[in-house]
């Protein structure tokens, strides 16, 4: 009984020197004493390296597998390598059925149509990687397509919390079944 009572009053000691010494840790501020605008100024270069750094990513991942894409405004890259029988492009507003396979630039498939089955959403409303909104407006009915999503049209930050790790830039090799 008496050790039991020094372990505990160890135990509580420790904890309070534990959390004693994180308090007294001081905090420093990379942005102390600049003004809102430089502020800004450095989490947008910040921001700009890091778009730079996905980017040459992208350009070795593309230079490598030897594709011509189209890179968008927004860094979407796409190339459309079979043609289908449709005529018209989707969009805003379609409903679009698409056979596809997504993975990562390392070659890691996160997920197939395969395996989940054909993904039907309505163009630029429904909850899926913007990017992919953007790039089946290129596609016609039938069309195979190729899509590489830089991690700020896909899931960002955070990746998806399942599959896809935080800034991943993802790789959509999409079929256009159908839209209505």
């Amino acid at each position: 009984m008496k050790y039991m009572h020094m372990s505990k009053l160890s135990l509580f000691l420790i904890l309070v020197i534990g959390l004693t010494a994180c308090w007294n840790k001081k905090k420093t501020d990379p942005f102390k004493g600049l003004s809102q605008e430089e502020v800004q100024q450095k989490l947008d270069d910040m921001n700009k390296a890091a778009v730079n750094s996905e980017k040459d990513l992208i350009d070795a991942y593309v230079k490598r597998k030897q594709w011509t894409m189209t890179e968008t405004g927004t860094g979407l890259r796409y190339i459309v390598y079979q043609n289908g029988a449709g005529s018209e492009f989707t969009k805003v507003g379609d409903l679009a059925t698409i056979k596809y396979e997504v993975s990562l630039l390392d070659g890691t498939i996160c997920y197939t149509s395969e395996e989940e089955g054909p993904k039907e959403f309505l163009v630029e409303a429904d909850d899926v990687e913007s990017g992919l909104h953007e790039g089946i407006k290129y596609m016609k009915v039938g069309d195979r397509a190729k899509m590489i999503i830089p991690s700020h049209l896909a899931h960002g930050l955070l990746g998806d919390w399942d599959k896809i790790p935080p800034r991943s830039t993802i790789v959509y090799d999409v079929e256009l079944l159908r839209i209505r």
